[in-house]
């Protein structure tokens, strides 16, 4: 996979620029990318509480680097979700109504102080029963700093068309 491709290995379409786009508006190959965030300490702690995930890679120094990383790594789970934020917090706002589901997978570890962003590309598309609304399959990759993917996979994503939008 090259750099400009999509998610997925979905080759490379048009990059999307700010405004929003109901599930008429999408196309297949479309992408963006998302501004970034950089995993803090209070990430971290603050997920491992609301989780519950006290896993020791997640809080303690030592075992983790014991067990072959540089120090703590974040929740796996909180990368896919600060990704998910990114996408919603961005310039490009898809009409959505719910997710669906998720398909993911993690490559390797985010590190406290990695900045990471998504890359965002629609995978496909298909009509409902309901003649306001879609379904997209959008591929997401996450990438730190370096420019490494550390997670990616697939979401689908019910949207409303745009006339349908609510005023």
């Amino acid at each position: 996979m090259t750099p400009n491709d999509a998610p997925g290995g979905v080759p490379a379409g048009r990059k999307l620029t700010a405004g929003e786009y109901g599930y008429d508006d999408l196309e297949i190959h479309d992408r963006y990318d998302t501004a970034g965030v950089t995993v803090t300490e209070a990430h971290v702690v603050g997920f491992a509480g609301l989780s519950g995930d006290l896993f020791d890679v997640h809080m303690d120094d030592e075992f983790a680097r014991n067990v072959g990383f540089p120090g703590r790594i974040a929740h796996g789970l909180l990368g896919l979700s600060l990704a998910d934020g990114l996408k919603t917090r961005s310039p490009i706002r898809l009409l959505g109504v719910a997710t669906l589901s998720w398909n993911w997978s993690f490559k390797g570890p985010i590190l406290i102080g990695d900045r990471i962003h998504a890359a965002i590309a629609v995978a496909g598309k298909r009509a409902t029963k309901r003649p306001d609304r879609g379904i997209v399959t959008l591929g997401m990759r996450v990438l730190k700093q370096t420019g490494e993917t550390v997670q990616e996979g697939e979401t689908l994503l019910m949207m409303r068309l745009r006339d349908s939008a609510p005023a």
